[in-house]
């Protein structure tokens, strides 16, 4: 429990600050792919595991540090934390190799899930008529550090060049540090028992909620479908007819900060409205905003446009499975939101491989038909899951 604390106007800021400027550690190199390729002299085929690596690093401690949050106290657990970002964004900066950045990815991913920590405390500290509204807010932190992250690193990548990015954030991560060591309040873990005991509970999590299991393999073809995009977008943009360079095609994230912005909103209607139906139109939007993509490979209008829409159905689906899955169980949060969030970035990482895959052989063609068919899977998958699985269940 907490030491007499809500969550007030200021700390829903913080955490949601907080929570933009760690996960962008994980898109940073996404508009800084072409020039990491030219730099070791490599394909972009083999420098787009860059970014597969970070979000497998993620999942990886989304399973191994996030639960730690029920069992330690959540403060404490967060700087320590803070300790290994920095260390890891300096091994970025410093690599000589495509592997040693390849390793160091992998680690600023595996130690940049603050993130999902910050979430469960917002749904932990909210007014339960207000739940929806904290994690919207929370999450629009989150999905603006994750674009805007392209705007900063594109920019710096063009005139500072790609190392200098990691030194910035590790800067940024430093400052935050001693914000969240004044201002962060305390809050006590309910779980009692050992690590290993810990980490066995999470399978009982999955296993024993059904709405659990529906919402996590939504988030992760919801994810895989935005991955898809931002990963292999930068190559569109730098080639024919485009022929921009990283701080332009990084400047593609504004726009979907704004889709996200506007996404903010969502928690507010999940809230009040119909999920299911938050979860269908949510998904034909990603859709309409794939077959929009689809036509756009030589208008940049169309690009503009298809992000903007793209980014508000990824948005609008995760926040409104990730208020399904809060409603109740307020001692296994952390746990049921690593659940959710290993299935979410394990389907970020795989649309990153796809993405890439296709890219390489299939160019635009490819990439749109995949993240169209991502966005079908969602449909299908919460179409059986709603009328098969849950309605038996009630």
């Amino acid at each position: 429990m907490t030491v007499n604390q809500t969550l007030s106007k200021g700390l829903l800021f913080l955490l949601a600050a907080t929570t933009g400027l760690v996960v962008a550690n994980n898109y940073y190199n996404q508009p800084l792919l072409g020039l990491m390729a030219k730099y070791f002299n490599v394909s972009e085929l083999e420098i787009s595991s860059v970014p597969m690596l970070t979000q497998v690093g993620y999942a990886v401690g989304l399973f191994l540090i996030v639960p730690l949050g029920d069992m330690l106290r959540r403060k404490r657990l967060i700087l320590i934390d803070f300790f290994f970002i920095i260390a890891a964004l300096l091994a970025a900066a410093y690599s000589q190799t495509p592997f040693q950045l390849k390793m160091a990815s992998f680690f600023i991913g595996l130690t940049s899930v603050v993130p999902q920590v910050m979430v469960p405390m917002a749904a932990q500290l909210a007014e339960d008529e207000k739940r929806g509204a904290a994690i919207g807010t929370v999450m629009t932190g989150m999905f603006i550090g994750i674009l805007g992250s392209r705007t900063l690193s594109g920019f710096v990548g063009a005139h500072l060049g790609w190392q200098e990015m990691f030194l910035i954030a590790a800067g940024i991560m430093a400052a935050l540090f001693f914000a969240l060591l004044k201002f962060l309040p305390e809050i006590y873990p309910d779980f009692k028992g050992t690590y290993p005991q810990l980490l066995k509970s999470i399978t009982k999590q999955f296993v024993s909620i059904p709405k659990l299991r529906l919402a996590s393999v939504r988030g992760a073809f919801d994810f895989g479908a935005f991955t898809i995009f931002w990963t292999t977008v930068v190559f569109l943009l730098e080639g024919e007819p485009f022929h921009m360079g990283s701080d332009v095609a990084g400047s593609l994230g504004l726009v979907g900060i704004a889709g996200a912005t506007v996404a903010s909103f969502v928690g507010r209607l999940s809230d009040r409205f119909n999920k299911n139906t938050i979860i269908y139109t949510g998904t034909l939007v990603i859709i309409f905003a794939w077959i929009v993509l689809g036509f756009s490979s030589r208008s940049l209008i169309g690009i503009i446009i298809g992000a903007f829409v793209l980014d508000l159905g990824v948005q609008s689906v995760h926040i409104t499975n990730q208020t399904i899955i809060f409603e109740g169980n307020p001692s296994a949060r952390n746990r049921i939101n690593t659940v959710y969030m290993v299935w979410y970035f394990v389907g970020g990482a795989f649309g990153t491989f796809i993405g890439s895959l296709l890219w390489q052989y299939y160019k635009w063609l490819g990439v749109s038909v995949a993240g169209l068919f991502f966005g079908i899977v969602i449909l299908i998958v919460h179409f059986i899951g709603t009328k098969f699985v849950l309605n038996k269940i009630k």
